[in-house]
């Protein structure tokens, strides 16, 4: 089995589990995790205000203006939801955190409404 694979069952896995937010949810957090991570000039464990950032620049890529509704389609209405897909990454093994990294570092970045609008 390839990474892509890997990749792909264990969110089938995550939403199965959850059904909390839509597999696409899972899988931009994770793209927009490398998206952070390359533009940065050495790569390193980055902060959830840093990963939040990456998030918001790379939807604005992707989605622009219309960036609020897709996330609101895949069940994200909030930062902190954010960092729920990224700890249900974490517990998945497909992302990594440190003992420092804390659900609360998501809570109320931005508000989604705002900076999508």
């Amino acid at each position: 089995m390839d990474s892509e694979e890997r990749l792909s069952e264990k969110i089938e896995e995550l939403v199965a589990e959850s059904g909390r937010y839509k597999q696409q949810a899972y899988f931009f957090v994770y793209l927009a995790l490398e998206y952070t991570l390359n533009k940065l000039p050495v790569r390193r464990h980055i902060t959830a205000r840093e990963l939040l950032e990456g998030i918001k620049q790379y939807a604005k890529e992707l989605y622009g203006p219309m960036a609020r509704v897709v996330f609101e389609s895949w069940g994200v209405t909030n930062t902190e939801d954010f960092g729920r897909i990224v700890f249900a990454l974490v517990d998945a093994a497909l992302m990594a955190k440190t003992e420092e990294d804390n659900l609360k570092d998501f809570e109320d970045v931005y508000d989604l409404e705002e900076e999508f609008s």
